[in-house]
């Protein structure tokens, strides 16, 4: 094991000063002293420089206003060339398809009417988080004229109209994690709230639209919305969405001669959906009342996709410095400009701001601990194939995934017993950092508070794995975990008759909760597979500034296989890592478990990745990506015959490319 030190208590570090800026840095602070005092005689000497002096009128150059003009350049030039795109004709761009990649297949929809297949059970979609559009019902001021327009979803055209105004608008409160004052922000309804994200990029669109094919309608498909912000719970608190999921489910069996309803839930939607069948029969006022057998008697079958059982190491990343994949890359193409003020150290902050306020975002934080996730020494993914099918050579041997942050390459790398820890958790935090300054006002986030010793003590500790990882975020954002620990757990059940576990801060885990006395039922784990999906990273220390994000992913931090960019690949959909996805149906489930106490059969089905061969494919019809895989063409195939009335078995039982069995055996859990 690790060495761990008690840190020892030195006053002296919480009144560390900060590294002195550059000239630079003193150069711009004097600069916009002066402009913000116009009247202020200066006893500075006047510089010999050959520009003129800004104009005492103008206004302060905000970065974050330019890069969002520049997104909506990007998507102004997109919506150009889809319209002209759409102005074709039907048989030009088919002719033109079909002429370099040969004939296209039929639709799912179109080869299985065919064959006879016609509607039979309601279906419910439930959408996860980002993919459900929100309109606005009440705003401030700087929301003039968007009454009931979308800021989440379609056109996005507010985001680089009035950039501030929208991430006033999308956040939410950070003390109750509702609405803040005079600001309502409500879910769009009906299958137009999640079909397409923006125009021309789907969602659940293909799916819809190959259901049709085969008979279904407005009145056997409901999309189940719900505001993706909140906590599940407070989903039925503001908006009563879990009622009206069961009223439309009730409905929906009643009006279509008694056949059952067949769920589909995406991403966050699992989660939500989980939280919602142990909602649905807990008695009120916490629970809906529908009694232990309402699943049992209203649904056939759940078919999961894409979804984050466990969590996903993403959700930790994007708490903790408000990063991802796709930022440690931009890092690496550009680090002058992500790493200095014209981006990174105001856009960052402001995303940071508005989704620490997201509390829905906390139920994706990994699951199960060191148990699940593996240690400082293993984890169950260790030795395994890391990158895409090309790159079958490269095993992940000797990669430390259980190390889910490490602070330096060298440490993720170490071996366990050279890697000296001291403990962070009796660090006292320190009160030099920025925010005194009123300038953070705006863009105020909870590491304002930490000082320079809390941050020292952060990267001191070295290596965090699934056990570490809470006390982390509660250390650098007590009051965000404070909201979240009322409305989510992480932990494993050790007795689930436990009375505690009847709380709805449990529903939502399946490591703390039972499945539904329903052993007709059918649970589906659908997912795509043989795409790098992040795991693991590899942080330094910021560079310092005002009122600035202290920890970012080194982007120098790459071993030519599972490593790049500061961040450990394994297999999965591009956003979940074929653990959480898979564990849960592969053995946590599989046949009468203590979670599973009914014995209702699960299924494993994986959709081997396979990009598009040319641009005029699309996104493509085997894709395994996490929102792309739902318009797959095999996966569409798979629902619409459960939907029509085909058993787990009748699909082909489980399919599987990855390793996920082998791994859900290294996990000791007791079933």
């Amino acid at each position: 094991m690790s060495e761990l030190r008690k840190r020892k208590p030195n006053p002296a570090s919480t009144a560390e000063p900060p590294p002195k800026p550059s000239d630079s840095d003193e150069e711009i602070t004097l600069e916009s002293e002066s402009d913000s005092k116009p009247n202020q005689p200066s006893t500075k000497p006047k510089s010999k420089s050959k520009h003129k002096p800004k104009h005492a009128a103008e206004k302060k150059w905000s970065c974050f206003n330019s890069c969002c003009w520049f997104i909506g350049i990007v998507i102004s030039t997109w919506y150009i060339l889809l319209f002209l795109y759409k102005m074709l004709p039907a048989s030009i761009p088919q002719y033109v398809t079909e002429a370099i990649t040969g004939p296209m297949p039929d639709q799912p929809g179109v080869k299985l009417r065919k064959e006879g297949l016609k509607a039979k059970h309601p279906v419910v979609f439930v959408p996860g988080i980002v993919t459900g559009g929100l309109e606005l019902w009440e705003g401030h001021e700087c929301a003039e004229g968007l009454f009931r327009k979308r800021l989440w979803g379609g056109t996005f055209g507010e985001v680089y109209k009035r950039p501030l105004c929208w991430v006033e608008h999308m956040s939410m409160d950070n003390e109750t994690g509702l609405d803040p004052p005079d600001i309502r922000v409500r879910p769009v309804s009906g299958l137009v709230a999640a079909d397409y994200f923006m125009p021309g990029y789907f969602v659940w669109a293909v799916l819809i639209a190959n259901l049709a094919r085969v008979g279904y309608e407005e009145k056997t498909m409901y999309m189940a919305s719900y505001d993706w912000r909140i906590s599940f719970q407070n989903t039925e608190v503001r908006d009563k969405s879990l009622s009206r999921i069961k009223s439309n489910i009730e409905l929906m069996v009643s009006t279509n001669n008694g056949n059952k309803v067949v769920v589909i839930p995406h991403s966050m939607g699992v989660l939500y959906f989980l939280h919602f069948m142990k909602w649905v029969e807990a008695p009120a006022p916490m629970g809906g009342g529908g009694g232990p057998d309402w699943c049992a008697r209203h649904i056939k079958a759940v078919l999961n996709i894409g979804g984050p059982f466990l969590g996903v190491p993403k959700a930790v990343a994007g708490l903790f410095s408000a990063e991802a994949k796709d930022v440690a890359v931009a890092r690496a193409i550009a680090p002058g400009v992500l790493d200095s003020d014209f981006l990174a150290h105001t856009t960052l902050k402001h995303v940071m701001r508005m989704t620490r306020t997201w509390d829905a975002t906390m139920s994706m934080i990994p699951k199960g601990g060191d148990t699940i996730w593996g240690g400082v020494d293993w984890s169950p993914e260790e030795g395994s194939e890391c990158l895409t099918k090309k790159d079958k050579t490269d095993h992940a041997k000797g990669v430390h995934y259980g190390r889910i942050i490490s602070f330096g390459q060298d440490v993720a790398e170490a071996h366990h017993s050279k890697i000296e820890q001291i403990d962070f958790r009796d660090a006292v935090k320190g009160n030099n950092m920025a925010h005194n300054n009123v300038s953070c006002g705006d863009i105020w986030t909870e590491y304002h508070e930490l000082g320079w010793g809390g941050i020292k003590a952060v990267a001191d500790y070295k290596v965090y794995t699934g056990d570490s990882l809470l006390d982390l975020l509660s250390y650098v954002a007590p009051k965000m975990m404070q909201r979240g620990s009322e409305h989510f757990s992480y932990g494993i059940a050790d007795d689930l008759d436990d009375p505690k576990y009847q709380h709805y801060k449990y529903w939502s885990n399946p490591l703390e909760t039972k499945l539904p006395n329903a052993p007709e039922m059918e649970i589906f784990s659908m997912y795509g597979v043989g795409i790098p999906t992040e795991r693991a990273y590899v942080y330094k220390l910021a560079q310092s500034s005002e009122c600035y994000i202290p920890f970012q992913f080194d982007a120098s931090a790459s071993d030519g296989t599972c490593l790049k960019d500061g961040v450990y690949h394994v297999n999965g959909d591009e956003t979940v890592p074929v653990l959480s996805s898979g564990f849960m149906c592969a053995k946590g489930w599989r046949g009468k478990t203590r979670f599973n106490p009914s014995g209702m059969k699960t299924f494993v089905r994986e959709y081997d990745h396979a990009p598009p061969a040319t641009l005029l494919e699309g996104r493509g019809t085997q894709s395994g990506a996490h929102v792309d895989i739902m318009g797959n063409f095999a996966l569409i195939e798979d629902v619409i015959r459960v939907a029509a009335g085909a058993s787990g078995e009748e699909v082909g039982g489980d399919q599987v490319y990855s390793d996920v069995f082998k791994w859900a055996d290294k996990i000791k859990l007791k079933l």
